[in-house]
């Protein structure tokens, strides 16, 4: 679907020419260098942020007028772009019936709605629903119902988690600690953190021939610690912020039969991956397993609020409860917010509505391609593409001037560390796809990382070592 042909979409040629910024903006910007925090960023920021005035299809328009197509999808989860004439109905059509009402002894209509839809479409038995207000929130509950669950049953022993290296889950304290513990965000606070027990990363590569070999350290792992381990947590099939890793469905699948063969749940975190980015649904499906418990988060309310949802299975759900006092405690202030839910709800009608997985696979393809020239740059580490995502490493971390490189080709992407990433949405075009990608190869040129008469290089050597945090 072209721009032209989504709602509130924009084509290429009503780009704006670059303008003064009015002196209402200047102020902004320096009240936000002054007292705004923005993510994984100093005070004040090394960098000033830029400023959006409007978003339309899959353009952000600037301040100064200038139009940036958004690669990042807000972090995965503008799939529908920005300014959708069905999401934008339903928000106004729920706002003018209630915006907000506490989710203690009431309910209403877009909650049992959306959970409704999230048990029809979530691998069976998953069937009950806890909304929370974000991801990692979602995480924090998801690992709440796994340690509660054990005592529910009688065995409070098993209170430990065992995470994979590459792994990203949250930035609150419980998912922090299941997260990299090395090349993560959240080493600082190693600390403050309970013990958690890491494998190596998920191999091979999706698409490559996947052997017992590849999880026997984890098997091993299971094997020793079964007896004191709650949950095996794991990003299905994408890893994303902790170094966007694709690995191979059939890892999962023996994951699950090992998960079973211990007598450990296996949590599925599918903030990032849920509602379609990989190529299937839910990336669970790429393996056909079903997790005991499963995080959604991101691309629910199609990038318009933040909600987010922990599913598990009736069986779960009566071992948590089956300890004092009987309920899960967890209770956010916004828990089920009608406008995220009637807004998820229309959202989630959208997507299956339209051939969306059509469009993802000809977004992989475009992407494929676009990329492909970066496989000779001496500095690319590795390209790896997996449905709408898309993926340059470079054996460097890449620098600032790449950032400001992408902006003036017209493109908005967010690179971190090694990585240069894009995810965009769904309505993307053809075109549009091209000129993300095309940027990202020249900004690596800006950076000095890339010279397209080079040779192509091996992938950069993925660490594998058992880590036990804090012993």
């Amino acid at each position: 679907m072209t721009d032209e042909m989504q709602p509130g979409g924009l084509n290429r040629s009503s780009v704006i020419t670059r303008a003064p910024m009015s002196d209402d903006i200047q102020r902004l910007k320096i009240v936000d260098h002054d007292h705004v925090w923005h993510p994984y960023a100093s005070m004040p920021a090394s960098v000033p942020s830029e400023v959006v005035v409007e978003a339309h299809g899959v353009r952000l328009t600037m301040a100064d007028g200038q139009q940036l197509i958004d690669g990042m999808s807000s972090w995965w989860s503008a799939i529908h772009g920005y300014n959708n004439e069905i999401l934008n109905e339903a928000l106004v059509d729920q706002i003018s019936k209630m915006s907000h009402v506490m989710f203690g002894g009431l309910t209403h209509p877009p909650a049992a709605e959306l959970a409704e839809r999230l048990v029809e479409l979530t691998p069976d038995p998953l069937n009950t629903v806890f909304f929370s207000d974000s991801g990692s929130v979602a995480v924090e509950v998801a690992i709440k119902m796994a340690l509660q669950y054990w005592s529910g049953v009688g065995r409070p022993e098993k209170r430990r988690l065992l995470a994979l290296r590459g792994g990203y889950h949250g930035d609150t304290f419980m998912t922090m600690s299941v997260s990299d513990p090395v090349v993560g965000m959240h080493n600082r606070f190693d600390e403050a953190f309970p013990s958690q027990l890491f494998g190596p990363r998920p191999g091979p590569r999706f698409g490559e021939a996947f052997d017992d070999i590849h999880i026997a350290q984890v098997e091993a792992m299971l094997r020793e610690y079964r007896n004191h381990l709650a949950a095996v947590i794991i990003e299905p099939i994408a890893q994303g912020a902790g170094g966007m890793w694709f690995y191979a469905p059939a890892y999962l699948a023996r994951l699950r039969e090992l998960c079973d063969q211990h007598g450990v749940l296996l949590i599925a975190d599918e903030v990032a991956t849920g509602f379609g980015r990989t190529g299937r649904l839910f990336a669970c499906e790429h393996s056909g397993i079903s997790p005991d418990i499963l995080c959604l988060g991101k691309a629910m309310t199609g990038g318009y609020l933040s909600m987010a949802a922990t599913l598990c299975t009736r069986e779960i759900a009566r071992g948590v409860c089956a300890v004092e006092p009987g309920s899960l405690l967890h209770g956010p202030t916004f828990m089920g917010n009608p406008l995220a839910a009637a807004t998820a709800v229309a959202s989630i009608d959208l997507l299956l509505s339209q051939p969306w997985q059509e469009q993802v696979n000809s977004i992989e393809t475009w992407l494929t391609a676009g990329l492909e020239p970066a496989r000779s740059c001496p500095s690319v580490a590795d390209v790896r593409i997996l449905g709408a995502i898309g993926v340059i490493e470079t054996k460097e971390p890449i620098s600032d001037s790449v950032q400001a490189a992408l902006v003036d080709s017209g493109v908005w992407l967010r690179p971190f560390g090694r990585l240069l990433y894009t995810m965009p949405p769904y309505t993307i075009s053809e075109t549009d796809v091209s000129t993300i990608t095309e940027a990202m190869v020249k900004s690596l040129e800006v950076q000095g990382a890339c010279d397209p008469g080079g040779t192509p290089s091996a992938p950069a050597p993925v660490a594998s070592r058992q880590i036990l945090r804090h012993g």
